[in-house]
């Protein structure tokens, strides 16, 4: 199965989660460029491997990446280019950076000349001393400085190649970025995004040969998204931590991954654990209960309602949560703070749903009408509003009686031996049932009505651990 892994998609752009959608909420018009490399060292060694041809190899990837994407409600770029569709535009570049006099060729191979731009390493701070030869890729003694990085590189026997004026070869890393940006966003953008990783030497090397070939290139602002750790340490492949998103997704609703990604500022390391994506996905059933409990209560009624007769103090409490979302959306996109807000609203519902105070309040429905109007605006500019309140319901509780090992026949079983032990009055019985069921992360609820299940975080992830 391929996948995108969870620390891939921590280094997609911030725009894939929030960004792109508030802007456009501030009235922005947004052209939101996300390229794929389909060609380089590790795909044509991968290719080798299975014998088959490199494009087509990235092709697939590209196209499973994107139905993750697709599952977590990801905006769909305005154009995705591709390295291998655009070899006359790196070409091209590549020629401007060499008769701007940064670049050298040398047998086939094209080398960015890093001591030719004084401000080399603005972006990660870097001094040009401080990148001593051989630490990240064997020394090639042709170049004129250790730390010049190639443009375009020569083909070694059985690459994929394309003709050049330098002969047959193929874009280095570095230069397909720069080459793409520019064909469809201009030398000068607003925005660039990409992982912590990512900003030296790749970013450090993109604004480099950008303002090589066009002296007027600008970027206004460098995003970086932190790493997704496994306690405490980077996840990667190279140690084998890692989780494919499509793994994470067998055993939580998509919408509860999202919601975990969002819940960490992107600029900071997100800690993969269980307890985190359990107290998401519990988060995410109960936001979507609370507006599908209101739905309910509004379905009920035949009739709209005029936002002039919204009480005061509801008026109030929306005020102050548009005002907190707006502040800590433009405020370095602070999702974490945004979804804190909307505890509040959320709280005002329910009260005025379940509570004896909440029902006898005047103007009661028209409260709920405004407040649901309000949570499911801030929920779409997220990106976590489901097409339906009541089949997102169902599925976050698929996924629990999934990890729970368990299906709703043997819940309902359970349910009705409890319901038997305390009429009998066989108390023990029954709360051992509840907590065998709690343990495993399934809440029961009593009611008038009778008794209903909802997913919760397991009792053994919740109960700190003890040492003896």
């Amino acid at each position: 199965m391929i996948s995108a892994t969870l620390d891939t998609l921590a280094s997609t752009s911030p725009s894939t989660f929030s960004s792109g959608r508030y802007l456009k909420h501030l009235g922005y018009q947004v052209s939101y460029v996300r390229n794929f490399t389909d060609v380089d060292d590790k795909i044509i060694a991968r290719a080798n491997e299975l014998g088959e041809d490199p494009i087509s190899l990235s092709r697939r990837f590209c196209e499973e990446f994107n139905r993750d994407m697709e599952l977590l409600q990801c905006l769909d770029p305005s154009v995705q280019p591709r390295v291998s569709d655009h070899i006359p535009h790196i070409i091209h570049l590549i020629n401007q950076i060499i008769d701007n006099g940064y670049a050298y060729e040398v047998d086939g191979d094209v080398y960015f000349s890093v001591d030719k731009f004084p401000t080399y390493g603005k972006l990660s701070g870097r001094k040009l001393e401080d990148n001593r030869a051989g630490e990240r890729v064997a020394v090639d003694t042709r170049k004129r400085h250790p730390a010049d990085f190639a443009l375009w590189k020569s083909a070694k026997e059985g690459e994929v190649f394309w003709e050049s004026p330098w002969g047959r070869g193929r874009p280095g890393w570095h230069i397909e970025c720069s080459a793409m940006s520019a064909a469809y966003l201009g030398f000068s953008f607003d925005i660039h995004g990409g992982g912590m990783d990512l900003v030296f030497p790749h970013h450090e090397n993109e604004i480099a040969q950008s303002c090589a070939a066009c002296d007027s290139s600008n970027i206004s602002y460098w995003i970086h998204n932190g790493f997704v750790t496994v306690d405490s340490e980077k996840m990667s492949k190279s140690l084998g931590n890692f989780f494919t998103i499509r793994q994470v997704i067998e055993l939580y609703h998509p919408l509860a991954l999202r919601l975990f990604l969002m819940g960490t500022h992107y600029r900071s390391p997100i800690n993969y654990s269980d307890f985190l994506l359990e107290s998401a996905s519990e988060r995410v059933f109960y936001i979507y209960q609370t507006l599908h409990d209101c739905e309910s209560v509004l379905g009920e009624k035949d009739s709209t309602f005029d936002n002039g007769s919204v009480p005061s103090d509801t008026l109030t409490s929306i005020n102050t949560f548009r005002s907190e979302f707006v502040a800590s959306m433009s405020d370095d996109l602070l999702t974490p703070v945004t979804l804190a807000a909307m505890s509040e609203p959320l709280k005002t519902i329910n009260d005025l749903i379940h509570t004896r105070k909440g029902k006898k309040q005047p103007r009661r429905e028209e409260s709920l009408k405004a407040l649901e109007t309000t949570v499911r605006e801030v929920l779409t500019i997220l990106g976590l509003m489901p097409t339906s309140y009541s089949e997102v319901l169902e599925q976050l509780k698929e996924k629990a009686l999934k990890r729970a090992g368990l299906n709703e026949e043997d819940v309902l079983q359970r349910v009705k031996e409890r319901t038997d032990a305390r009429k009998n009055k066989e108390y023990e019985r029954s709360d051992a049932i509840r907590k065998e069921l709690a343990s495993v992360g399934i809440a029961l609820m009593d009611s008038p009505e009778g008794t209903t299940w909802r997913p919760a975080i397991p009792l053994a992830l919740q109960e700190p651990s003890t040492t003896t």
